[in-house]
């Protein structure tokens, strides 16, 4: 019998000594040998007729090991169900280190449960819903956009010399230093000039060029190229141009509709207005959860677990420190953002806590994601593996319940959020998009922290673009989510390079299980 002690409780926080019998591993290493005894083959013996003495010496450390394994993990399963835990993290499980075979195995088991959440209080919420109507003129915008990137190039007249707006076939062949280098030969490359396809200067260099003429570009390659022996490197290309184009005028009518593959202008149209109200609606969705989730904030303060919380503040500057890290001033960036850290320290808080808060309003009310939906979600997860990559993708979310719940935690939560939408006072108000997306952008400065009263100054800018502040609005998720567990939202947003800090944090599975313990292109071309 398996002897419990408690070593710790504080908060959430606890701790247990377990003490496994040796009779209890021996028995689980007579129990596989049973098992295996009809596989094993040894010379001098028919299959299956092996003594059991005779695999114990052979096989005898590997089944002690597996049978100490099976019983810890087993030890600590029973442990959560007898003292009905629910496990914020992984728990750490740790042997004794003197530990030998034939002893008790003594196990300490250490973890943060999840905390009983304060019935949610999801009564009278009041909701704005602001509206976007359709701009006709922003329509009409992207149809000009279409057919400037989609225009018709005719060779020019003899003797024309390129200038912005025309384009040039070429060959070039480039060096760093005097020596070529991969990637810098090219033959018949067509470039628009002041399209921005190449590095900057290339293009430049290349205006009033003619039929063959040849010309030696000189560029430097930007500090971010993405290909390192380059970066920051003078380089020269020997250019030769051998045809100049330019660009026939594009109407806008049903011919140009058919070259893309539709029936007509209007069908064109159409699809651009759908594609402009999907995103309007999804501004509009963003900006009411926001206000949604502020007011569900508002409403519920509870201790949350330190664990869940270190987790998703690491999340939060993870991304930070590499957005930083591709500032113009690295350094400073870098340096503004620790100094900040306990700002984020909020916002990793504020997102646990409306994780569980979300998780435990879904539970309660029946808001799941069916069979059929979990299995949309895989395929659609799985569409970027080819061949047996897809295959295996697809088995390992179905065998481990951390990975389906990572899947499954962004349309838990949309779900969720539809359901408190369903159940608020919602008033419509009509406003432009410039509205909308300015009280969005007001936002991204903003750390929803505990006790918030929106009073807390954005952090002044450094020098050159500020890395991106993470959204406060949303579930984050912590290294290993599960059941219930809600991410950051992907609606559309204003500015995407420049998300908002808005996020809720995952719940993990009910009952985590405990891990087994050990016993002991062309460089010319521009980044994209």
């Amino acid at each position: 019998m398996i002897k419990t002690v408690e070593t710790e409780n504080e908060g959430l926080k606890r701790a247990f000594m377990l003490t496994i019998p040796a009779e209890d591993i021996d028995a689980r290493v007579d129990q596989e040998i049973k098992r295996i005894a009809p596989q094993v083959r040894m010379p001098g013996f028919r299959p299956g007729k092996v003594p059991p003495n005779l695999i114990r010496k052979m096989h005898g450390e590997a089944l002690q090991q597996d049978a100490l394994n099976n019983a810890v993990q087993a030890s600590v399963q029973q442990l959560l169900q007898e003292q009905k835990l629910r496990p914020a993290m992984q728990p750490q499980v740790a042997l004794e280190e003197n530990y030998k075979p034939g002893d008790d195995a003594q196990v300490t088991v250490r973890l943060e449960a999840l905390p009983d959440v304060p019935t949610p209080n999801i009564d009278d919420i009041k909701l704005e819903r602001l509206t976007v109507e359709v701009d006709e003129g922003a329509i009409d915008e992207q149809l000009q956009r279409l057919a400037s990137s989609n225009k018709t190039f005719t060779e020019a007249k003899k003797g024309h010399a390129a200038t912005n707006g025309d384009a040039v076939v070429m060959d070039f062949a480039g060096s760093v230093g005097g020596d070529a280098f991969d990637g810098g030969t090219g033959t018949d490359m067509q470039v628009e000039l002041g399209a921005g396809q190449l590095i900057a200067g290339f293009e430049d260099q290349l205006i009033g060029t003619k039929v063959g003429d040849k010309r030696e570009v000189k560029v430097t390659f930007p500090d971010d190229y993405p290909v390192e022996n380059l970066k920051g490197k003078a380089a020269n290309f020997d250019v030769t141009i051998k045809a100049v184009k330019t660009a026939g005028e594009t109407k806008l009518d049903d011919e140009f509709a058919k070259t893309l593959g539709l029936k007509d202008l209007d069908q064109l149209k159409g699809i651009l207005r759908d594609q402009q109200e999907q995103e309007l609606n999804g501004l509009t969705r963003t900006h009411m959860k926001r206000r949604l989730l502020d007011e569900l904030a508002a409403r519920h303060s509870f201790e949350v677990p330190v664990s869940m919380v270190d987790a998703e503040f690491e999340n939060i500057m993870h991304q930070l420190r590499h957005e930083a890290s591709h500032e113009p001033d690295p350094k400073a960036a870098l340096a503004e953002l620790e100094s900040e850290s306990d700002e984020y320290r909020k916002i990793a808080e504020r997102r646990v806590r409306l994780g569980l808060l979300l998780s435990d309003i879904g539970a309660a009310n029946g808001v799941e994601v069916s069979q059929r939906e979990m299995n949309q979600l895989i395929g659609q997860a799985a569409a970027q593996y080819q061949g047996k990559d897809r295959d295996r993708f697809i088995q390992y979310v179905q065998q481990e319940p951390m990975a389906a719940a990572q899947l499954r935690a962004p349309l838990y939560e949309d779900k969720v959020v539809d359901f408190l939408f369903s159940k608020a006072d919602v008033t419509d108000r009509t406003a432009t998009r410039a509205e909308l997306e300015a009280d969005l952008e007001a936002e991204e400065g903003h750390v929803h922290g505990p006790g918030c009263g929106h009073d807390v100054p954005e952090a002044k800018a450094s020098k050159g673009k500020k890395a991106a502040k993470p959204k406060a609005e949303t579930a984050a998720k912590p290294e290993k989510p599960a059941k219930g567990a809600v991410e950051e939202d992907k609606a559309a947003k204003p500015k995407p390079a420049k998300p908002v800090k808005d996020a809720a944090a995952a719940k993990p599975a009910e009952t985590a299980e405990a891990k087994k313990p050990t016993a002991k292109k062309a460089p010319a071309k521009k980044a994209k």
